[in-house]
């Protein structure tokens, strides 16, 4: 799930500090930031945080098709442990598929997750209060990202393989916009919640994509190489992409369609959100495995944790950065989440 803008307040610090902290397999603190670490399931993916429940939810698919181990698991943020594990309807009785989830979003307005079933070229609808499965809506193709803009009943959904966004009615569950653009790769998106426009990355053409609430004709601001994820600022006037071809993150000026800063965080940048507190921008490296700190308004890195193989995703909650990683750290190869406090 990509940041979203929200309504509580943010305070931007410039600090200057560097440091490489290392992670155990269990709980610690070390200089100054404190981290917990717990082996889940195997085949995690991405997370999204409930302000309304104070729950993570968490994608869980294994393997390639037919995909019969995947869930949608619930996490206590305070102690990582899991509450629920959801298991989606099966596709073929036949193999025993299932609508295996990958990208995860919440909407805490109607109490339900939205994730992307990638796999299956659908997008699919639960409920936050019992879990249960409340629609699937077809023809996303390659569905990989998913977020929610509560103020306008909207979830917006990239198909990765069509070039195209999908929108849906967030009460009824119906469609209601779909802008294709062609030869563009949709990959990361976010939505500015004041104006309703959503933004997202197209990881072919080094560019965002940008759609307003008035008009299905998109717009395109240039950013860097390979941008996979994407995030905003609390004003929503800059965005952030994670470029992971270049390793880096780009600071985009959305007013003038430029590229102000370059920060080089680790190879195979993949996933970022906005610390909304501090204003910082926390970048997962998969191929690093490192999660960075960085200070936008300066263009300079704060500070890097080293994590387990393969970060994959990074929440960010109430000071909290929430990593999933595909390591295989755990017992009988579980992969891990990771909680890092980002309050200096």
């Amino acid at each position: 799930m990509s940041t979203r803008i929200h309504y509580r307040a943010a305070v931007a610090v410039a600090l200057v500090a560097a440091g490489t902290v290392a992670l155990p397999a269990t709980a610690s603190a070390q200089a100054g930031t404190t981290a917990a670490t717990a082996p889940l399931v195997k085949g995690l993916y991405q997370s999204a945080y409930s302000e309304r429940n104070d729950a993570l939810w968490v994608t869980v698919s294994n393997g390639r098709p037919p995909v019969t181990a995947t869930s949608l698991l619930k996490v206590a943020p305070d102690t990582l442990a899991v509450e629920q594990t959801i298991t989606p309807p099966v596709t073929d009785a036949t193999t025993g598929a299932r609508e295996a989830v990958y990208g995860v979003a919440v909407d805490d307005e109607h109490n339900t997750v939205w994730v992307t079933n990638t796999r299956d070229n659908t997008v699919a609808v639960y409920s936050q209060k019992d879990g249960s499965h409340l629609a699937t809506l077809p023809d996303v193709a390659h569905a990989r990202e998913i977020v929610v803009d509560e103020r306008h009943n909207t979830v917006w959904a990239t198909a990765f393989g069509a070039g195209t966004l999908v929108a849906y009615d967030s009460k009824t569950f119906q469609e209601k916009r779909r802008i294709t653009v062609e030869g563009a790769s949709p990959a990361g998106v976010t939505v500015n919640e004041r104006t309703g426009t959503v933004y997202a990355t197209d990881l072919a053409g080094d560019r965002i994509i940008a759609v307003t609430r008035a008009s299905d004709t998109p717009s395109f601001v240039p950013t860097g190489d390979g941008p996979i994820s994407i995030s905003l600022s609390r004003s929503g006037r800059t965005a952030y992409t994670a470029d992971q071809t270049a390793g880096t993150v780009s600071v985009v000026d959305l007013r003038t369609g430029t590229v102000t800063k370059s920060v080089a965080t680790g190879a195979g940048a993949l996933s970022l959100e906005t610390d909304e507190r501090s204003g910082d921008v926390v970048v997962v490296n998969r191929t690093a495995a490192t999660v960075t700190l960085v200070d936008p308004r300066a263009g300079v890195v704060e500070e890097t944790v080293t994590t387990a193989a393969n970060p994959n995703h990074v929440e960010v909650a109430d000071g909290s950065a929430y990593v999933v990683d595909k390591s295989g750290a755990g017992a009988d190869g579980a992969d891990q989440l990771t909680r890092i406090d980002l309050r200096h």
